[in-house]
């Protein structure tokens, strides 16, 4: 039989159906825990969190209809597959009506066994899945090729790379496109029915990110009410992104290496090795061989991490894809904000192809962005651009203001612009510009903005 995977919880008072049963799952690579009456399944469901539940429709000291019953009161949304005699299949009937996956009866043929529990976990993972792109339905992710050699080598590596499991690196200045590279190869990979989950490593404590990696236990600290998985759990056939791996703590770099060596961890708070099957494409803006000469980041983690290395060039290194990206931003945004936009004119074509954009594609994405929102099309023309890359502001100027000076002018009318769009609200205006709230705030204190 093909390896099924996931966590299942067996519920028997039955010791021989329990040591069967197990020994039939793990040997299709599933993780599994026991329990022998009611109340002890109901403590395994909360301490184990499985995605699987066996459970025995006649048990001592509750039913399996009142566990089940019990299970879905308490929150959990596990798949549950009652165990049944003949002489008990209409209460099996009804515990499906109670939310019950399947049953099966005993005697059961193993063989038998082990396809329903493959449909069921196949049913979870689905489930899962949606959920976790519900959660992302607001973003867009799309690889965007391009006509430059190095972004075509870029590609090229990442497509070969997406057909097995090793681990990639994606090196680049920040607002490359690290994240769209990420989801593109797992998206081309064997993995792609199942989750991507990607986690920014930047801005979380060595505590918070330990236990958004690898999950914790009830109890295992103060505020832990219930168990959590980690999203190397809840990615467990699929793919996990690791944003800005090189700004991870020392500590959690030994743990991190740990399992990339033993593909298994343990939650916080834990004691029992976990493994999963999940493909990790990490990347960093960091310079990490600097890192590693000065002590901030492990040479041994780096060649784990190293393993196929993607650098992605930045947009001022590839002047050529700065036309076609644009274009393809403002026919999303036009559709977006319902404007009328067919084009970009020659003239502002020519300013956004001559400056160096910083902030890479991300910079080019908000800057098209906003031009779809003040503008009124049908073509996007010079007017719509911000005045640093438009540069009429800055051919109004006197050749004797300073470099700062007029950097600052420049600021003052792209924020003040994007305050007027928005009525005045902040947030927005931050979103508009691409930056945090809080770095916003305090241009518009610096500057003197109303």
């Amino acid at each position: 039989m093909k390896p099924i995977g996931g966590t299942i919880l067996v519920a028997d008072d039955d010791p021989d159906i329990r040591d069967i049963l197990r020994d039939t799952l793990n040997s299709v690579g599933s993780r599994v825990v026991t329990a022998s009456d009611g109340q002890e399944c109901l403590d395994m469901v909360e301490k184990e969190g499985p995605e699987l539940v066996l459970l025995d429709i006649e048990m001592p000291d509750k039913s399996g209809l009142e566990v089940l019953r019990e299970i879905r009161q308490k929150g959990s949304d596990a798949t549950v597959i009652m165990i049944t005699a003949y002489g008990t299949i209409e209460r099996a009937v009804q515990a499906m009506k109670d939310g019950a996956f399947d049953f099966i009866t005993k005697p059961f043929e193993l063989d038998h066994i082990a396809i329903v529990v493959e449909k069921a976990l196949e049913r979870e993972r689905l489930k899962r899945g949606f959920e976790i792109f519900a959660e992302e339905a607001g973003e867009r992710y799309r690889l965007i090729g391009g006509e430059s050699p190095k972004m075509r080598q870029a590609i090229e590596t990442a497509k070969k790379a997406a057909s097995s499991r090793s681990t990639v690196l994606l090196l680049g200045e920040s607002g490359t496109g690290k994240e769209v590279f990420a989801r593109s190869i797992h998206n081309w990979s064997e993995r792609k029915d199942d989750p991507f989950i990607a986690i920014n490593c930047v801005g979380l404590s060595k505590d918070l990110l330990e236990s958004e990696l690898f999950g914790h236990e009830k109890g295992a600290f103060t505020g832990a009410h219930q168990l959590k998985k980690g999203k190397m759990e809840l990615a467990h056939g699929g793919s996990v992104f690791l944003d800005e791996v090189g700004d991870i703590s020392a500590e959690l770099q030994t743990k991190l290496l740990r399992f990339l060596q033993e593909r298994e961890f343990e939650r916080v708070g834990g004691t029992q090795a976990i493994p999963v099957d999940v493909r990790v494409i990490a990347a960093t803006s960091r310079d990490l061989a600097s890192a590693i000469k000065e002590g901030r980041f492990r040479e041994d983690l780096f060649y784990r991490l190293n393993v196929i290395p993607i650098s992605l060039p930045p947009l001022r290194e590839r002047k050529e894809d700065i036309a076609v990206l644009a274009q393809f931003f403002l026919k999303r945004f036009a559709l977006e904000t319902k404007k009328n936009f067919t084009g970009i004119t020659e003239e502002a074509e020519a300013r956004l192809v001559a400056y160096d954009w910083p902030g890479n594609v991300r910079e080019l994405a908000n800057v098209i962005e906003r031009a779809a929102v003040l503008g009124q099309g049908p073509n996007l023309t010079l007017h719509d651009l911000p005045p640093l890359i438009a540069g009429d502001q800055l051919k109004t100027m006197s050749d004797s203001l300073s470099y700062r000076h007029a950097l600052d002018v420049a600021r003052r009318e792209v924020i003040t612009r994007a305050l007027a769009s928005t009525q005045g609200n902040r947030a927005a205006a931050a979103r508009i510009l691409g930056l945090h709230k809080t770095h916003l705030l305090n241009l518009i204190k610096s500057l003197g903005i109303e």
